[in-house]
């Protein structure tokens, strides 16, 4: 379809859930492109922030961190706003991961306590689900830039939650053990530790010092076993029946067999396929 033949909707709350979602028109297209770009901000923002800055370095960030907030916020409120059911979306995991993601910024907004809270408790912890949002370019084979095939949108998936899983486990790491652990001063020593982990190279040198600590890693490791096989196993399964024809066997129920099969390859039953001839 292209850009000329999707069709606007004339109400107010239409148009907003439509411009949302809609990958085809030029401002549905600059939309994803721009929460996109700000999404890698917003993140980037969160990693610097746990270097050692300069004040005014650190305070142009927060100023960055405020506005891009503000963005997110205004995409949250709109995605409510414009939902046939608000409820179903107030609940969508999309949607709470959204609004979960601005949270730290706005508590600090309004509440009278400093910029540098942002940094401390469970404010912190909150900051890491913010990569979670990239899920949400991920919800179907449309972007952008136009469709991809289901095997490169599962593939795709696949190196998201490797990422996903790396950067929150680090995420999580940093906030527990930057205070006690003279090892981890920022979110690299944090990364670094974490793809060291994971990988089961353990060189040793950054070790768990809190009990917090070393809880983030044993779920990271388990993390790292359920999630990365899981969706590798969808990718494997997407290739291995590509090949195979929807049909069922009236016996036994197997669905799926070769093209040219005549038997069920698990009861021997004969199964019926219809074949396009090639002959001409």
């Amino acid at each position: 379809m292209s850009s000329q033949s999707a069709r606007v909707p004339d109400g107010a709350r239409e148009r907003v859930r439509f411009y949302l979602l809609d990958h085809r028109t030029p401002l549905g297209k600059a939309i994803d492109i721009g929460l996109l770009a700000l999404n890698l901000v917003f993140i980037a923002v969160f990693v610097a922030q746990t270097y050692s800055l300069e004040p005014a370095t650190r305070a142009r960030l927060w100023d960055l961190e405020v506005a891009i907030a503000g963005v997110f916020t205004m995409e949250y409120v709109l995605r409510i706003y414009g939902a046939r059911d608000r409820l179903s979306e107030f609940l969508n995991p999309y949607t709470v991961v959204d609004l979960l993601s601005v949270l730290p910024t706005v508590l600090v907004i309004l509440y009278p306590v400093p910029a540098v809270a942002l940094n401390a408790g469970f404010l912190r912890v909150l900051r890491v689900v913010r990569v979670l949002r990239f899920y949400r370019f991920t919800r179907d084979e449309e972007f952008f830039f136009g469709s991809v095939s289901g095997g490169a949108l599962r593939a795709t998936k696949l190196l998201l939650t490797v990422l996903v899983v790396l950067f929150v486990s680090a995420g999580l790491f940093y906030a527990a053990e930057t205070r006690a652990n003279p090892g981890v001063e920022h979110f690299g020593d944090a990364f670094y530790y974490v793809v060291i982990t994971l990988s089961t190279v353990g060189f040793g040198d950054i070790v768990p010092v809190t009990r917090p600590g070393r809880w983030v890693t044993v779920i990271s490791v388990l993390a790292a076993i359920i999630l990365i096989p899981w969706q590798a196993s969808k990718i494997v399964r997407a290739w291995t029946s590509d090949d195979k024809v929807p049909t069922t066997c009236h016996d036994c129920g197997l669905t799926g067999h070769d093209p040219d099969a005549s038997h069920c390859k698990a009861c021997g039953h004969v199964v019926y396929q219809e074949y396009e001839s090639d002959e001409r």
